[in-house]
């Protein structure tokens, strides 16, 4: 999402977004707003070779205390960045969270089993949250063993069978717009996530007002977990006290 979208814009669209930034740079754009119902995420993409390149942890650490949210982090197996520069980079990232715990949304593409590897290294810890999933039965059950959540978009529904593994109380949703959505119906914006609590709630045997509801208690489980909720805008926090 571009950095300069205006609170206002962000409010209209009716939703609690957690807006993933690629880099320091783009994080650094944001890290002063004040929206009330929106976070920013600090993030260093895999697949961008500059980011990979020019991280750094010293900074990071400091971004850090300006967020609850660490996204757009992890493995990418169609990068130019080499695996090993890529695996440093996000043990570097696992380390500093694991001292400084964050809701963190994990990349995998083409990299889920080295992901789960890099995962079980740190052991089990709050806050890991997979995005856009794409792991094999083998592969979800051990990140489900290490205490995983999985944040399905649209096109995880569409594509695969694996998101049915996943324990309601593990699920999280998402639009990855303008990417994980972009087969799903108009109109395609970030937090339009009707279409997916559909489809889980047709499997589950249950109504989508009560996977919302899951969604909700999952969320505020993995704020507590990691001692985020006082870097939540209010409104936020009012929300997940509901839930809880």
């Amino acid at each position: 999402m571009a950095t300069d979208i205006t609170t206002s814009d962000l409010e209209r669209l009716g939703a609690v977004v957690l807006i993933a930034t690629r880099s320091l740079a783009d994080f650094e754009l944001v890290r002063g707003r004040q929206d009330l119902v929106s976070i920013w995420g600090l993030g260093c993409h895999p697949s961008l070779v500059g980011v990979q390149r020019s991280f750094d942890e010293v900074l990071f650490e400091q971004a850090l205390a300006q967020t609850p949210f660490v996204a757009e982090v992890g493995l990418d197996g169609g990068s130019r960045v080499p695996l090993e520069k890529q695996m440093e980079t996000l043990h570097t990232i696992l380390k500093v969270v694991d001292r400084l715990p964050r809701i963190v949304s994990l990349h995998s593409y083409r990299a889920t089993s080295e992901l789960i590897d890099v995962l079980a290294k740190h052991g089990a810890q709050p806050g890991r949250v997979l995005h856009w999933w794409l792991g094999d039965a083998e592969e979800t059950q051990r990140a489900i063993e290490l205490g995983c959540y999985f944040s399905v978009n649209f096109s995880m529904i569409r594509t695969s069978e694996t998101w049915k593994m996943i324990p309601v109380d593990r699920v999280l949703l998402e639009t990855d717009h303008p990417s994980g959505d972009r087969f799903g119906a108009a109109p395609r914006q970030p937090g339009r996530v009707q279409p997916v609590e559909a489809a889980i709630a047709k499997h589950h045997g249950v109504t989508a007002r009560v996977v919302r509801q899951h969604v909700w208690v999952n969320f505020a489980r993995i704020v507590a977990a990691t001692g985020t909720r006082a870097l939540l805008p209010e409104p936020v926090r009012k929300m997940i006290d509901a839930a809880g």
